[in-house]
């Protein structure tokens, strides 16, 4: 069975963008950026909610992930602007169990908030993987949206980087019901 793993770039208070979706403050230089983009190679499957999506969209990037296949969960969304990118608008949990259990490389679950706190809440999510960032930003999107289960994490690495990033892998070990 494929893991999906919630890979996400956050701050030390918690916050993974600020409260309109943009992340200035967070580091976008340095060694953390080649072992993020080496990474990659994990995955052939990445998750995202639409407001995670239209981060990039706005840019102009309709096809962020072109060595994966590519799924935006939204309700909202009718149809992709790009013919790489699939959505997802029904069923979402069946869709994600489902994917999990094709064969295949592990399924990159880049954001957001909302759609990590109903994965999370479903025991979708297998690992957490964080980028903390030497950063406080105060208030912002959460790294989850909503209120998930107390829940123990064993951390199986890290690595600390020379401008203050810390990558840390937590394996999701049992959720308290």
């Amino acid at each position: 069975m494929r893991k999906l793993k919630y890979y996400v770039a956050c701050t030390v208070d918690g916050f993974i963008a600020h409260q309109d979706g943009s992340f200035d403050g967070f580091l976008f230089q340095g060694e953390h950026v080649a072992d993020y983009l080496e990474s990659y190679k994990w995955f052939d499957a990445v998750l995202m909610g639409r407001k995670t999506y239209e981060v990039g969209l706005k840019e102009g990037v309709t096809n962020p992930y072109p060595s994966m296949k590519q799924y935006v969960i939204s309700r909202t969304m009718k149809e992709s602007p790009d013919e790489n990118v699939a959505i997802v608008s029904e069923k979402v949990v069946e869709f994600v169990r489902a994917l999990k259990d094709e064969t295949g490389k592990d399924i990159y679950l880049c954001g957001g908030a909302d759609l990590a706190t109903m994965l999370f809440a479903e025991n979708l999510i297998d690992e957490i993987i964080l980028k903390l960032n030497p950063l406080l930003l105060g208030s912002g999107i959460p790294l989850f949206s909503g209120v998930v289960k107390q829940t123990s994490l064993e951390l199986t690495n890290s690595k600390i980087y020379k401008n203050g990033v810390v990558l840390l892998f937590y394996h999701v070990k049992n959720q308290v019901v």
